[in-house]
């Protein structure tokens, strides 16, 4: 990937996010949820050859064995990648969040990660002890850090009133939060607020689904840039600043997902797209 497929750790009104050497990140990851359960390893092995060098994964999602696999059979440079990977809300704790992480350590066939997130908040919206659990993992998380066998950590999922609590406590602040971002729902006011705490918002399902990615408006507007509708809301995104983990099972999606850098979206067209009324959530959130 070129230089332009990079997004600067470093991003927000002064406040550190992350300090490791080589502080980028590619702006395109592929994102592995589902990518594995009709092709296997070979999804991902296609990935890796269309370009990919990010590749996010979780233990829920219970494909990490077949990315390790695929990775170790693509013969890359573990320098090369850049891996990601979650602990679910069950495993939060201490001595949980260390048997996962070492878990996914060992199906990776790696002995670190580039980056390891909380994959959401809390277990259950009646949790009362999800800030003790969720601090209790993050100090673990940074002591693995300063061990050299996490670059960097983050979050997923996680909305303001869940970040603050966090940020009281944290010695090392996140790098980025994952959140459900596309045309049709920016969540704004978070996006606003991760800017002021210098945490890069990172988008998944950047494409909305169905209902964004076959909108006759959005289909129109690409046509017009003679590029496709993925292509186009991919784009908005990383115009936006906002790294994108897009998914994809046939290798022509694939590169043309990588391929987004060869044109810009006009600051009218950037400007409609971010008014359209909300539409194609998902239906998930962190306290619901």
């Amino acid at each position: 990937m070129s230089n332009d497929a990079k997004v600067k750790i470093e991003w927000g009104a002064g406040k550190t996010a992350g300090k490791a050497a080589g502080n980028t990140i590619p702006a395109v990851g592929f994102g592995s949820y589902l990518a594995t359960e009709k092709n296997g390893k070979q999804t991902i092995k296609d990935a890796l050859v269309a370009g990919y060098r990010y590749v996010d994964t979780a233990s829920f999602y219970r494909n990490e064995e077949e990315i390790g696999e695929a990775v170790e059979e693509a013969g890359l440079n573990r320098e090369e990648l850049f891996i990601c990977s979650k602990v679910w809300p069950g495993d939060l704790g201490r001595e949980r969040t260390l048997a996962s992480f070492e878990e996914s350590l060992k199906k990776l066939k790696t002995d670190y990660l580039d980056m390891y997130l909380i994959h959401w908040p809390k277990d259950n919206r009646s949790d009362d002890k999800w800030i003790d659990k969720v601090r209790e993992s993050w100090a673990l998380m940074e002591e693995l850090c300063d061990e050299g066998r996490i670059r960097f950590i983050g979050l997923s999922n996680f909305l303001p009133h869940h970040i603050r609590p966090l940020l009281e406590t944290a010695r090392i602040r996140p790098v980025i939060d994952q959140l459900e971002l596309h045309v049709g729902y920016m969540q704004e006011y978070t996006l606003s607020y991760l800017r002021e705490e210098g945490i890069i918002p990172q988008a998944w399902s950047p494409l909305g689904r169905a209902r964004i990615l076959g909108s006759e408006i959005v289909t129109k507007i690409a046509e017009k840039y003679g590029v496709s509708n993925a292509q186009l809301l991919l784009r908005y995104l990383i115009q936006r600043e906002i790294p994108v983990i897009p998914k994809a099972s046939s290798v022509e999606r694939m590169k043309q997902n990588l391929d987004v850098f060869g044109f810009s979206i006009s600051e009218d067209d950037m400007s409609f797209l971010s008014c359209l009324p909300e539409q194609g959530w998902s239906g998930e959130h962190p306290d619901l």
